[in-house]
């Protein structure tokens, strides 16, 4: 994907995706130990970079309208302008997932590859600011990334980010109080269950080898796992979120959509109905059923991909 090079102070990536790009996005891995004593240290690495990509000038809603439209017909210039103006959004959306295994620099790798796809599919006439439409892309890359090299056991994306979340809640508060807070402060401050918070902050802890013994018995690890019928901590907490969050998203729907799906998908307690009986307790047709199911699903797709989060099995 293209090598890191140095041209007067500057870092580069030659060419992304087989098109030549001069701005600042990738930071490779030196390729043997002779090299990467040549390389400089990653502190210094990140202040070049942030260096540099503080020069571009922010753009306006016209710029980016005018940028946007080249970018969408060709224009090579256009779409690296757009990249390196709001490079500094990536290094804003990267900082708040520091500490979850990964270096700021790769998670600000990770990001730029969601920025540079925010790029290709923007569209100006839809009237929103390029901002908001690339922070989604953005935060979607970083996440998939973490998810996907820094767990052994992965999590859904939509629990990443609630963790992140919660994390962040953790070190504002003791910033403010001047020690760790508990979790019921925690969730006192985030209005949630403290069930709730401890399940999470258990993601966080370090994985440990089946083989290794624990701290407190000379017992191996394996020998204290559950017995696998029942719901392991991810798996419970993960349930709970997708519970809570097929409920917002069924808030969100028209009256009529959220009742077929209830009644068709045998949801919040109502049992698997056929068009014709939902159509019978609705007063409409078993064809309007289906026009209003299929209406329904269009729309929680679109919101489930808005939102970066897994389809529910129902809608597979």
């Amino acid at each position: 994907m293209g090598g890191m090079s140095k041209e007067k102070g500057r870092v580069t990536i030659d060419k992304l995706n087989g098109r030549p790009v001069k701005t600042d996005l990738r930071f490779d891995k030196p390729a043997n130990a002779n090299a990467r004593k040549r390389q400089p240290h990653h502190g210094d690495v990140t202040r070049i970079y942030l260096s540099e990509i503080g020069r571009a000038k922010l753009l306006t809603a016209d710029e980016e309208k005018s940028l946007s439209r080249a970018a969408r017909g060709g224009c090579m210039a256009s779409r690296q302008r757009m990249i390196e103006c709001n490079l500094r959004l990536v290094v804003k959306v990267a900082r708040a997932y520091i500490n979850r295994g990964l270096p700021l620099l790769d998670l600000i790798e990770e990001g730029n590859l969601g920025l540079i796809r925010a790029v290709e599919k923007f569209d100006p006439e839809k009237g929103f600011r390029f901002s908001t439409y690339a922070t989604w892309w953005i935060r979607q890359s970083v996440e998939r990334s973490i998810m996907n090299q820094c767990r052994t056991v992965r999590l859904p994306i939509h629990v990443i980010r609630e963790l992140t979340t919660y994390l962040r809640t953790t070190r504002e508060l003791e910033q403010k109080l001047g020690r760790r807070p508990a979790i019921e402060e925690v969730a006192t401050k985030l209005d949630k269950p403290s069930k709730t918070v401890h399940t999470l902050f258990s993601f966080n802890e370090p994985t440990t080898s089946a083989d290794g013994t624990t701290s407190n018995q000379n017992k191996a690890v394996i020998d204290t796992i559950a017995d696998d019928q029942g719901l392991t901590p991810e798996g419970e907490y993960a349930e709970q979120a997708a519970g809570e969050l097929l409920g917002h998203w069924l808030e969100l729907l028209p009256q009529q959509q959220r009742v077929v799906v209830e009644h068709r998908f045998g949801l919040h307690g109502n049992g698997r109905r056929t068009l014709e009986e939902v159509g019978q307790l609705l007063g409409v047709t078993r064809e309007r059923v289906r026009q209003v199911q299929l209406a329904a699903l269009t729309r929680l797709r679109e919101i489930s991909r808005r939102e970066g989060v897994m389809e529910p099995p129902f809608m597979e």
